[in-house]
């Protein structure tokens, strides 16, 4: 009998983010996400529900409207300067800039646009008020151990999915 997704199991997916509107892939893991189901919030709950009662090798799509996860976009958190006051190393789209305001706050900021003369950086989440669709396949599912379920994974890190600390996707 197939093992299915419930609590207490320990279950490995891989997955792709693709944008709804030109089916581009956005994002993917590049090693299996694991976790413990049930006691681990790595996970949108709309997907969380989805994987529930599912077995090794289904593959489901979930759309996600970016906005309930990351929250309107806020202009003001995109800064365009003059190169010259930028530091070498980030002159290069794509880049991850961590910014710490006087309170001591960090966030990321992205460097989306560089020319000749300017930089622009954005603190927006990159799927910020984008629909998604978030495809799982699942690829394993197990009994969880005591430690796991105590840590609610794997006991090591797992991958940087583009979550936000207080809402990962």
């Amino acid at each position: 009998m197939k093992q299915t997704i419930r609590d207490d199991t320990f279950v490995e997916l891989s997955y792709r983010v693709l944008d709804q509107k030109t089916g581009n892939v956005l994002t993917a893991v590049e090693f299996p996400l694991g976790y413990v189901h049930g006691h681990n919030s790595v996970l949108d709950p709309r997907v969380m529900a989805e994987l529930e009662g599912r077995s090794v090798g289904e593959t489901i799509s979930v759309p996600i409207d970016c906005s309930d996860l990351y929250g309107a976009r806020d202009e003001s958190l995109v800064i365009t300067d003059l190169i010259e006051n930028v530091p070498e190393e980030y002159r290069e789209v794509g880049m991850q800039i961590l910014m710490e305001n006087e309170k001591g706050e960090t966030k990321t900021f992205f460097v989306t646009r560089m020319d000749d003369r300017t930089l622009t950086i954005d603190g927006n989440h990159p799927l910020c008020e984008r629909q998604v669709i978030f495809e799982l396949e699942v690829l394993s599912v197990r009994e969880a151990t005591d430690e796991e379920i105590a840590a609610g994974g794997t006991p090591e890190l797992g991958p940087d999915i583009g979550g936000s600390p207080t809402r990962p996707i």
